[in-house]
């Protein structure tokens, strides 16, 4: 070919690690022609589809036009940065569906079970409310919790929920009437702030479920038995956050600025397997790269079970969704801390930090690995979100629009997009690839403390002090 036709181009990967040698292709190559050529390269069997980047701006054009809207010169490389997306595409939520006032005091967690058929919703009126998603009304109002309700978890088979309130008690609920099952438990001496089941590729039926709590302690809790199996002892203040990791580890993170990974055995025996300490002040956040396949289980993306024979074959179906999400990178860890920084972590490698992620101004109260695992958003008080590399840890940019500290994020399933609340009042969606703001949606009248993106993607749900539940759709 002759030279002004083609361009000498190098893949990458993720990592900068190339694929084969570089390779002249022609000037008028696009994304489609790239990701055929990255397919055969990767001798994919099953065609994937990919998105390119060159230093770290998404290609969205011909290789040619690219080098002539910047001025590259011809006589380097181009290098091409390959990253997997998701075969089906989230449309973003642009309306409220519904906004439910059924709440008497500020909504404080909401989450949608892992088909997205059901969603639940916890409140300082001390509530638990099951709601139907598709007429948009309250199914059940379910009491039992004495005390504002701080955290709803549904077991990633949808077959269970728990909640826990501000004065430490777990209650167990059946989904399908809303009543409780057994009686409230009490174990933690103080509030809980987080719970995280036992992956279902690990034990099914689901039965396991970690909580946490500011009485410095993390429980074990067995569904069955309705009680405390295991106390996780050891941190010196509050412990913030939990995560039950896909490789049977208990991440816990605390106020005494450090990270305690556990080894849980079948049978409930705990035992302290490392500790992570490299944060300057609280731990707030912590999440996992494998957090949306851990949270639906053997569900697809379009809320159904991959296999629904044996329990056997359900737990082989999650085990391979989790081995695909864990890919060749590994189950990796990143933690958001009040000291304005997060860290990523490769835990099964080593206990010393991959990169510290530094930018923020104030403090990071929330962060969310994409359900790719290719991207880190984080929510910080400081009114932004930024978004890393989840690979490396680079940073890659930061959305401003809040004008309030921001509270949460949610990832669309395809992980094109993300949700964010905030003190100001409003939700926003971020296009990742085009890194601008998609939507704004503004409907609440008061701060914004909770939200979710349906795993099936349809809907988005948002909760705060105004105490109205709001529905979102496309």
């Amino acid at each position: 070919m002759e030279t002004g036709t083609t361009v000498l181009c190098r893949l990458v990967d993720a990592e900068g690690t190339p694929l084969g040698d570089p390779m002249y292709i022609p000037r008028q190559a696009g994304p489609v022609q790239l990701t055929e050529l990255a397919n055969r390269f990767l001798n994919n069997e099953e065609k994937l589809n990919y998105a390119f980047y060159v230093s770290g701006e998404a290609l969205s054009v011909p290789v040619g036009t690219y080098i002539e809207n910047r001025s590259v010169s011809v006589e380097e490389i181009l290098t091409i940065q390959y990253r997997e997306e998701a075969v089906f595409r989230t449309r973003p939520v642009s309306r409220i569906s519904a906004s439910i006032a059924d709440h008497r005091d500020s909504v404080l967690c909401v989450s949608f079970s892992p088909d997205g058929t059901q969603l639940a919703s916890g409140s300082g009126d001390t509530t638990v409310r099951l709601w139907d998603i598709y007429t948009q009304t309250p199914m059940f109002t379910c009491r039992g919790h004495t005390n504002w309700v701080m955290s709803v978890a549904w077991s990633p088979d949808g077959k269970h929920l728990v909640s826990g309130d501000l004065a430490g008690n777990i209650c167990f609920w059946i989904p399908k009437t809303g009543m409780l099952d057994g009686r409230p438990v009490r174990g933690h001496r103080k509030w809980i702030t987080s719970i995280s089941w036992e992956p279902v590729h690990l034990t099914y039926p689901c039965r396991r479920f970690v909580t946490s709590s500011k009485d410095e302690d993390a429980r074990i809790w067995d569904m069955t038995l309705k009680k405390s199996v295991t106390c996780l002892s050891g941190h010196t203040r509050g412990v913030t956050c939990v995560k039950w990791g896909g490789d049977g580890i208990i991440y816990t993170g605390s106020q005494d600025c450090t990270i305690k990974m556990w080894h849980v055995t079948p049978e409930g025996v705990a035992c302290l397997k490392g500790k992570l300490k490299e944060h300057g002040h609280w731990v707030n956040s912590l999440a996992l790269s494998t957090d949306y396949v851990l949270r639906t289980g053997a569900f697809d993306h379009t809320g159904k079970l991959y296999s629904s024979s044996s329990p056997e074959e359900v737990r082989k179906a999650a085990l391979k969704r989790y081995d695909q999400a864990k890919g060749e990178y590994g189950e990796r860890l990143v933690s958001g801390s009040d000291d304005f920084t997060m860290i990523l972590w490769d835990p099964s490698v080593s206990d010393q930090f991959k990169k510290k992620l530094s930018g923020h101004q104030k403090l990071v109260n929330h962060v969310c690995f994409s359900p790719n695992g290719q991207w880190i958003a984080s929510a910080s008080f400081d009114n932004s979100v930024k978004i890393w590399d989840g690979i490396t840890g680079d940073f890659i940019t930061t959305f401003r629009g809040h004008i309030g500290p921001v509270y949460q994020i949610s990832w669309s399933p395809d992980s094109r997009m993300l949700l964010s609340c905030s003190k100001d009042t409003t939700l926003k969606i971020w296009d990742i690839k085009l890194r601008r703001l998609e939507k704004d949606l503004p409907g609440h009248t008061d701060e914004v403390y909770a939200v979710d993106w349906s795993p099936d993607g349809e809907k988005v749900v948002s909760g705060g002090k105004d105490t109205s539940l709001k529905l979102w759709v496309g």
